[in-house]
């Protein structure tokens, strides 16, 4: 067991909690008590809390008690000649940063500061920014369905950034091929992030090609997990606050895992303890020690300096997902993720058909021997 990750994540959880404690006090100087607290259009109240705990979370008061019960997660920030942090309190630390999060997040929604695209699917060129936010409750009974059918064998929460927006790119169609949705948070010490990356290699993101930015800040990884709260308590019949039932069903239906590109930060340590709790795994293109051993998840913790070149691949092996790809000999990347692509004019060889020019179909028949499938 990794004394660094988890005393990292125990340290990290700690610094969260103090800061969105003081964020907090402050909405309550400006606001009061009773100033109502949501993300957009949603009849999960803060999803992660509430689905963990069963605790609507309706006003900036009802945040004042979360706050306890982080409180009594939290684990000491552990000292370097003590060597008991090991993966219970590292776990009951990242609920703590999870709660937080989902906390941090909501503040957001007060006044007319956030800069979320609050119920878009999709970022357009005329926006100021490119990030989504929380999904709302339509994008979830559109896309959530696709969990439980198997046309989306899961997702992959990417956080920090790529080497470069070629790297990114060439991740991104890697999982896109193999219909798995990224959902993109957080950035990394030099202020980039993998959706920025993906923006600037002029790949289209959002929901309808399954790349959705949530946000930039650390905390926006949340809405990642929220998403997955709420698929559990929408689809699978989870009650809220049966913390057992919502974690199991996670762990055993909703396929997620972590893509940890880039040096990693101690909030994002702690966010992934709390994600180990759902039995999601981290894999890293860094160095730093493992956590290996089984138990949560269905196989190792915690596995790192992974080449970027080779981290789906893993990421895919380690969460258990098995995905069979028919390779069809076309020139092009092709699957559900790129149905919802937009075709940009400047990326057309010729248009055909319209007002600008004429153009028709033109189609034969051969003897049914003579037709060859595919």
């Amino acid at each position: 067991m990794s004394k660094q990750v988890i005393g990292a994540g125990i340290r990290g959880a700690n610094a969260v909690v103090d800061r969105v404690e003081g964020k907090i006090n402050a909405a309550i100087e400006k606001y009061g008590k009773d100033q109502a607290v949501a993300l957009p259009n949603t009849a999960y109240y803060l999803p992660v809390i509430y689905g963990i705990t069963g605790i609507k979370v309706e006003t900036l008061g009802d945040m004042l008690p979360i706050m306890e019960k982080c409180r009594q997660l939290l684990a000491d920030v552990p000292v370097d000649n003590c060597w008991t942090p090991y993966l219970g309190p590292g776990l009951d630390s990242g609920m703590a940063t999870l709660f937080a999060f989902d906390m941090e997040e909501a503040l957001k929604y007060i006044g007319d500061d956030s800069h979320y695209l609050a119920c878009k699917e999709d970022p357009e060129e005329t926006d100021a920014d490119i990030w989504l936010g929380a999904a709302d409750d339509v994008i979830l009974r559109k896309r959530g369905v696709e969990f439980v059918d198997g046309s989306a064998p899961g997702f992959a929460a990417v956080v920090g950034a790529a080497s470069s927006p070629e790297a990114a790119s060439a991740i991104a169609k890697e999982l896109q091929e193999k219909s798995i949705y990224v959902f993109m948070a957080s950035n990394n010490e030099n202020g980039t992030s993998f959706a920025k990356q993906l923006h600037e290699a002029n790949v289209q993101i959002g929901w309808n090609t399954r790349l959705v930015p949530y946000g930039f800040d650390h905390s926006a990884a949340i809405h990642a997990v929220g998403f997955a709260v709420r698929a559990a308590l929408t689809f699978g019949g989870q009650t809220p606050g049966d913390f057992k039932g919502v974690l199991k069903y996670i762990q055993d239906r909703v396929f997620a895992f972590i893509l940890a590109l880039g040096p990693v930060c101690d909030e994002q340590y702690a966010a992934a303890c709390g994600c180990i709790n759902f039995g999601v795994p981290v894999i890293a293109d860094t160095d730093f020690p493992e956590v290996l051993p089984t138990g949560i998840c269905t196989y190792e913790h915690v596995v790192t300096n992974i080449p970027e070149a080779e981290i789906v691949t893993k990421g895919i092996e380690v969460r258990g997902l098995k995905i069979t790809i028919a390779k069809i000999d076309i020139p092009m990347s092709y699957g559900p993720a790129f149905e919802g692509e937009r075709i940009k004019k400047d990326a057309m060889h010729v248009e055909l058909g319209g007002p600008k020019s004429f153009g028709f179909e033109f189609a034969y028949s051969k003897p049914l021997e003579e037709v060859e499938d595919g």
